[in-house]
């Protein structure tokens, strides 16, 4: 029992939907991937199913959703950072103000949240408990990274509030995938990433319950909310 709410059911099966940072497997070489790190996390009984497609967008999850298993009790979602690498080009757009630039940022990310508003009111239909992944910053030795972690405050935004509007819970992959030895490469979680995040994927399931309420999942600590 956790927190005093009732123990995990005996039964459970966990969806991962989204793009390589569940899907992996292509950057680990022969370790495990985030799906089979997470079924070493989870209870006897449970099972996890990858539905999540290396290289897919945001709208890929609503494709995804057609092959949602008829048994499936809990979503896990990580989208939005292929579509956020979609917008890199405005790094490099000359602008003669603060201001030019930023309002840049803000159609950008009015397309972005437009999406991923969709995506969600999508998988808020299945009626399912949903835990959402913010995008990661790049590993601290990419020399961008500093730029980087700015750019993509303005994608996580859009992610935390269609999260907390719906009672979504939120796993932040920011302060989860906290080293370098968690990336395979820029961009893709390595088998030690893979492994943490699979970790805070079960810390979710363990804590939620079908209502509407969010939990923050952040490196070890875990914070009703």
């Amino acid at each position: 029992m956790i927190g005093g709410k009732d123990p995990v059911p005996s039964t459970g099966h966990v969806v991962l939907l989204g793009d390589s940072i569940f899907d992996n497997k292509a950057y680990v070489g022969g370790d495990p991937d985030v799906v089979n790190h997470l079924r070493g996390e989870l209870p006897p009984g449970w099972r996890a199913t990858l539905l999540a497609i290396d290289g897919d967008v945001i709208s890929g999850v609503l494709g995804q959703l057609r092959s949602l298993p008829h048994d499936a009790t809990h979503l896990a979602i990580s989208a939005g950072g292929n579509d956020a690498l979609g917008f890199a080009y405005l790094l490099a757009s000359p602008a003669s103000s603060v201001a030019e630039t930023l309002q840049l940022f803000r159609s950008a990310q009015d397309r972005f949240a437009a999406d991923y508003e969709a995506m969600m009111e999508a998988l808020a239909a299945t009626g399912l408990p949903i835990a959402v992944c913010t995008i990661y910053d790049t590993p601290a030795s990419v020399p961008e990274h500093g730029l980087i972690k700015a750019a993509l405050a303005f994608f996580n935004d859009c992610i935390t509030r269609a999260a907390f509007a719906r009672g979504a819970s939120l796993i932040d992959l920011r302060l989860i995938c906290n080293d370098d030895g968690d990336y395979a490469n820029s961009i893709e979680p390595s088998d030690q990433g893979g492994s943490k995040i699979a970790r805070a994927i079960a810390a979710v399931v363990g804590l939620r319950e079908a209502s509407r309420s969010s939990s923050v999942i952040a490196g070890v600590s875990v914070v009703p909310r």
